[in-house]
């Protein structure tokens, strides 16, 4: 099949870059690939990428960020999508002039905006993939309303966790669009995984307010009292450095506390590490949490919507505690700082669990899904939904059941307890 990915910016540094770009060059082993970045203003990715992957951008602001239509709003891409302002009426002409061009099999969207022209411009004769990497819930009332009015035209959408996807079942009505939760995938690390004995707690990502380091910070003040021969590390950058910062000064933890920077190979930062940290009020997925459990740290992670809840299994290879709780934070990193038998046994149970998000069997879901659909389309029809089951207050996938360990445990206890009820 010929696959074409929509992306914002394949020049930039984020989770859904890196995703994608995990995603394509693994399809490329068996499918021509091509990315299409609306935006570019580097000469070279961030990230590397295998060249059998076609990399194309449609709007290069090194040389048209002065272009007069760059200059007008667009009118496809919705306003409430939070990157509107960096859409105009030169992004409008050049997607709609490059969908009705592609002669794809396969067109796939990855945000919100992006997804709203593909349903409505894409090429008639592809299978339409609409991917969301945020959640509906966190979208604005206009943006869902516009969603509501032009997704019936996609084929699928894809979001990240499964209680994603159960929202858009429940709250949108999507008729005939197949809606699949398609997890994001994370490649084994080359380096050997953390040994434990490093008394160095991790985290990572964009230094922004709704990633709450400033928790962490305050949070990881306690340890140092208890415990002064352990280090936090914050890898990242963004527009919370200074207060950060200030923070950690005013905290007298300058000794204790690292704003590192950015890593552009963030695996070889978390083998230096013994325990993964995140703080997030607010976490769609979670690609931090499986990056530092696939290099063997067990994470203490805040329990927000909706991914960390989807990827740590509390007590077994990590902890989960309140959003905003600064005490609960403290303990749980404490508890495992003081233990090292059980930091121990979480790494290694952390290394095990978090192999469901290696890429194999993830593209192999993905490329069933747009073979299915491709082969539908083809033979005019639409493909049938698969049968699903309700595990607690789930619906997934019969035939996937199998690959998730949490969910089989689920199912296993239910009819443990309805044959003891009989």
């Amino acid at each position: 099949m010929r696959i074409s990915f929509l992306l914002h910016n394949a020049f930039g540094i984020g989770g859904t870059i890196r995703t994608t770009f995990n995603l394509a060059q693994a399809l490329a082993e068996r499918h021509e690939v091509e990315i299409i970045s609306i935006l570019r203003h580097r000469e070279e990715p961030n990230f590397s990428l295998d060249p059998r992957v076609r990399v194309r951008a449609l709007v290069d602001l090194r040389t048209e960020r002065d272009d007069p239509r760059h200059r007008r709003p667009p009118k496809v891409f919705p306003a409430a999508e939070y990157r509107f302002d960096q859409y105009s009426a030169l992004t409008d002409e050049r997607i709609a002039n490059c969908l009705a061009g592609l002669d794809s099999d396969v067109v796939i969207g990855t945000r919100p905006g992006l997804n709203v022209h593909l349903a409505l411009q894409g090429p008639r004769h592809a299978v339409l993939v609409g991917q969301e990497h945020l959640t509906l819930d966190n979208h604005p009332p206009g943006l869902r309303n516009e969603l509501r009015r032009v997704y019936p035209r996609l084929d699928a959408l894809t979001t990240v966790t499964h209680a994603d996807a159960d929202a858009y079942r429940r709250k949108m009505r999507l008729p005939g669009v197949r809606v699949e939760a398609l997890p994001n995938s994370v490649p084994p690390p080359a380096l050997p995984p953390a040994d434990s004995s490093a008394k160095i707690v991790v985290a990572a990502g964009r230094l922004v307010r709704v990633k709450r380091y400033d928790l962490l910070i305050r949070s990881f003040a306690r340890v140092a009292a208890e415990r002064p021969d352990w280090q936090l590390r914050i890898y990242g950058r963004g527009e919370e450095r200074e207060k950060l910062r200030a923070l950690i000064n005013e905290l007298g933890l300058y000794n204790n506390v690292f704003l590192m920077g950015p890593a552009p190979a963030m695996e070889a930062e978390w083998v230096k590490g013994s325990i993964g940290a995140s703080t997030s009020s607010f976490e769609p997925f979670g690609m931090t949490l499986v990056e530092a459990m696939r290099c063997g740290l067990p994470v203490v992670s805040t329990d927000c919507p909706h991914g960390p809840g989807e990827i740590i299994t509390p007590g077994k290879d990590g902890r989960l505690v309140p959003v905003g709780d600064q005490h609960a934070l403290s303990e749980a990193l404490l508890d495992l700082i003081q233990n090292d038998e059980l930091r121990r046994t979480m790494s290694e149970a952390a290394l095990a669990n978090s192999r469901r998000f290696d890429p194999v069997p993830i593209i192999e879901q993905a490329e069933a899904l747009f073979t299915e659909l491709h082969e539908a389309k083809a033979s005019g029809r639409r493909a049938k939904p698969p049968l699903r089951v309700r595990v607690g207050a789930r619906l997934v996938n019969r035939g996937h059941l199998v690959r998730d360990a949490a969910f089989a445990a689920a199912v296993s206890t239910m009819r443990t307890m309805r044959r003891g009820n009989r």
